[in-house]
């Protein structure tokens, strides 16, 4: 399975911007998706996750109320909507999928097994 992801950009805080995931390769089952964001200097950190089928969604509190994580399995794709954003949250974004959790929704990065490219988010105050 191979990861794409995209839409991230120059926002100013306050604005929106939403990133794309879309997977392609072994596409027969969809996967549970995750979230995460890397910035300067700090570690990967979970942002959100979506079950297979989207019946459940987990946050990290610092986006609960902001972000918006859905996905459309017909076009193989995740999204992360991305509302009232503030400097904090500039980071490069990653999504990555979980082969194995059918119903969970897992936090932990090492639990994920394949990872997209990275799109930068940078949000001026």
């Amino acid at each position: 399975v191979q990861l794409q992801a995209s839409g991230g950009g120059l926002v100013q805080a306050g604005g929106s911007l939403r990133l794309s995931c879309t997977a392609s390769g072994h596409t027969d089952s969809s996967h549970c998706t995750g979230w995460f964001r890397q910035a300067p200097g700090e570690e990967r950190k979970f942002v959100a996750v979506i079950s297979r089928t989207g019946g459940r969604t987990y946050y990290a509190d610092s986006v609960k109320g902001r972000f918006t994580i859905s996905r459309d399995n017909a076009k193989n794709t995740v999204y992360l909507q991305m509302n009232s954003l503030k400097s904090e949250d500039t980071a490069v974004y990653y999504c990555a999928a979980d082969r194995d959790s059918i119903v969970g929704v897992p936090t932990d990065a090492r639990r994920f097994d394949y990872w997209g490219q990275g799109t930068q988010v940078t949000v001026s105050s």
